[in-house]
């Protein structure tokens, strides 16, 4: 799962990239965001809250 979710967010942060590049800037921005979270290494948004 680790791996579907690295390559996802990769994509996504590469989309957004090209898009800041075309002038596409809030999309752009909000694509690189979600990858970021997205990303096992990020805040992913699939692991849910921590419980204490």
């Amino acid at each position: 799962m680790g791996t579907i979710l690295w390559l996802i967010s990769v994509v996504l942060v590469v989309v957004g990239i090209v898009e800041l590049i075309q002038g596409a800037i809030l999309f752009g921005l909000v694509l690189i965001i979600v990858g970021l979270l997205v990303g096992p290494g990020g805040v992913s948004i699939f692991n849910g809250r921590a419980r204490v």
